[in-house]
């Protein structure tokens, strides 16, 4: 059994939690060799979260309430019924519990109706990222190494594909 997790969108008042999960995730930015943002450019990107109808940004919390991660993905890109996500951050200490495997399962039920694929970006060499992505029946799609690769998931027709059949059947 999958834990339960609780999707929560970020508002811009909530940086400093934000911020707080991101000093508990090191090793995310180390493997990236990139320094951790600080609070001024966590409270930035969240104005830029604000702004763009697309782009979603939401806190993970496990069944107690407690703070286990983010989801920051982007509706209708980079196609219509495209749904990217750009980050899954799963806290380092609450990593390997099922709960990375439990956000994608929810974010799938969730956006399927309307969402003919899913897209996940991995950053950098990220090794047990892309295998993660495998795990959950996601297909390498495109190498944009050294920066990132891609991988993909269809879900079904897209929403202008089904009124199209729906319209003209066989």
């Amino acid at each position: 059994m999958n834990p339960t997790i609780r999707f929560t969108p970020v508002a811009p008042h909530q940086a400093p939690e934000l911020h707080q999960l991101y000093l508990d995730t090191p090793g995310y930015f180390d493997l990236l060799g990139g320094s951790i943002p600080n609070l001024g450019e966590v409270q930035r990107d969240l104005m830029t979260v604000v702004s763009d109808p697309h782009r979603h940004l939401e806190l993970l919390h496990d069944a107690r309430g407690e703070l286990v991660g983010s989801v920051d993905y982007k509706t209708d890109y980079p196609e219509p019924g495209d749904l990217t996500i750009n980050l899954l951050l799963i806290r380092e200490d609450c990593q390997s519990r099922g709960l990375g495997q439990s956000v994608v399962e929810a974010l799938e039920q969730r956006f399927a109706p309307q969402t003919r694929r899913i897209l996940a970006s991995v950053l950098g060499d990220n090794k047990r990222g892309a295998r993660f992505w495998e795990r959950q029946g996601y297909r390498f799609t495109l190498d944009a190494r050294p920066v990132m690769t891609w991988y993909a998931k269809e879900l079904g027709p897209s929403p202008t594909d089904a009124r199209t059949l729906l319209s003209h059947p066989a």
